[in-house]
């Protein structure tokens, strides 16, 4: 992880606001488990321990800065009830999005397309190593998968493979509601996270 007095202070005062939650009224809103003053939060099927001591990964250390605020934030921004706007949407819907739509697009959706072009099949077969699954409704798009990327956070990919008129296509989509969870540069992150996935997998 990358070593900053910036990144230090943030990272401590994350910490000492989630010192200060009651974590047991907020484990069932957010789908996590609580035990011993700690939160274990899984982030894309991988888990991770979360309290006011510090965040740990899967490997026992701390993760990378994006990981720590996505789960602090998920955290931190627990809403009071649970949101009921379910709908399908791509980032740019989002009302807080726009000074980083054209980043995402540049980070996630485009080098997707790029990574797997020609190799839709491929990119299914990664979607299923890092816990995808097939979404219950039907999606008219070559591959269609959905990943928890936190607990109530679902993320869906849609992809539709090159043919003789248009290059490949990659739509990341989130529920309406997450904004509600996570502030547009945790979203925003969530989808780079993915793209790093399948970086290292591909």
């Amino acid at each position: 992880m990358e070593k900053s007095p910036i990144f230090d202070k943030t990272y401590r005062d994350y910490l000492s606001q989630i010192a200060d939650l009651d974590l047991k009224s907020i484990k069932d809103k957010l789908g996590i488990q609580v035990a011993d003053g700690k939160v274990i939060i899984p982030l894309f099927g991988r888990s991770y321990t979360v309290s006011g001591q510090g965040i740990s990964g899967p490997e026992g250390r701390k993760p990378h800065l994006s990981t720590c605020v996505i789960l602090c934030k998920y955290l931190l921004m627990c809403p009071s009830h649970e949101p009921r706007e379910a709908n399908w949407v791509s980032f740019k819907d989002f009302k807080d999005a726009a000074p980083l739509i054209h980043s995402f697009a540049t980070a996630v959706s485009n080098p997707i397309s790029k990574m797997f072009s020609g190799r839709s099949s491929a990119l299914e077969s990664v979607c299923i190593k890092i816990g995808g699954y097939r979404p219950a409704e039907n999606f008219s798009y070559d591959v269609s998968i959905q990943f928890d990327a936190l607990p109530r956070v679902p993320l869906l990919l849609l992809f539709n493979d090159r043919d003789e008129a248009f290059p490949a296509q990659c739509s990341v989509l989130f529920e309406q509601r997450t904004e509600k969870y996570l502030d547009m540069e945790c979203v925003a992150m969530l989808g780079m996270l993915l793209y790093s996935y399948f970086s290292d997998l591909a």
